[in-house]
């Protein structure tokens, strides 16, 4: 039987051990805290038995303090072990500001203001020559979209022109995750077919919700913080080509308009 560890059973992780329980596999995952589905992080003895006994592992803990704590914690042991197969979810703002120009796998990273999610990107890749990076825009899903925020009056339109952004459905990750199981080594983006102004999902997310949608903004006025502000810093367009190219990989919602209709009619 295959036998998935996990390190941070979060949003996205979580629905991909949702999809293998549901196909039979044994599925081991790491939090903070131990609980009902997963073991505590800083439980090295059980954490490196979980590491020698899978067959397939995924990080997905981001980094913290300038580094990567699963490397810092289990590095040495993940880089002998002999699992057959070894992911990591990073995100594409590795890339940093392309002023709206398509992005693939073959530019340079570390140029933009998340240099820790660049660094370990590029720590996870030099581990061993077998691991697969997935390099996620912004993440949406059912309980996490502009749906959500639409409703609960959080959502914001900001006035920043030409500004366009990608994005991809949890689902479609976990499709891209598990076809990355097949597929070669190396770094993939996962995102959907159509980038788009933040300000247009919004317009969306409120049509479908029967909704006015919120007044145009300054940043000032909206009152961002300084993560969002640097969110609305960058500007690119990532593209998919290479994981539907060498990992078969088709996304079931290609655009917000056809992810944001699925989770209002579920």
């Amino acid at each position: 039987m295959p036998h998935m560890l996990i390190f941070g059973l979060g949003y996205t992780a979580g629905r991909l051990a949702e999809r293998l329980r549901s196909e039979s596999w044994t599925v081991s995952a790491t939090r903070r805290e131990a609980g009902p589905d997963a073991m505590a992080f800083d439980d090295g003895d059980a954490v490196t038995a979980a590491i020698r006994s899978a067959s397939h592992i995924l990080s997905s803990v981001p980094p913290a303090d300038g580094g990567d704590p699963v490397l810092a914690a289990y590095g040495a042991a993940l880089a002998d072990v002999s699992a057959r197969w070894i992911g990591y979810l990073s995100s594409t703002g590795v890339y940093g500001d392309t002023d709206g120009a398509w992005v693939d796998e073959t530019a340079p990273i570390g140029g933009g203001w998340r240099k820790a999610r660049a660094d370990a990107d590029a720590a996870w890749q030099a581990l061993r020559d077998d691991v697969r990076t997935f390099r996620l825009p912004g993440i949406y899903g059912p309980g996490r979209s502009v749906l959500d925020r639409i409703r609960s009056g959080k959502a914001r339109r900001i006035d920043v022109p030409g500004q366009v952004f990608s994005r991809v459905h949890v689902e479609d990750i976990v499709s891209g995750v598990i076809a990355g199981f097949d597929g070669p080594a190396g770094a993939y983006n996962l995102a959907d077919d159509r980038p788009a102004p933040h300000n247009d999902v919004v317009k969306y997310g409120c049509r479908l919700l029967g909704v006015e949608p919120p007044p145009l903004q300054t940043m000032d006025e909206a009152g961002l913080s300084e993560m969002a502000r640097g969110f609305y810093a960058e500007n690119r367009r990532v593209a998919n080509g290479k994981a539907k190219r060498l990992l078969g990989w088709i996304p079931a919602y290609p655009d917000y308009r056809a992810g944001l209709r699925a989770i209002a009619s579920g």
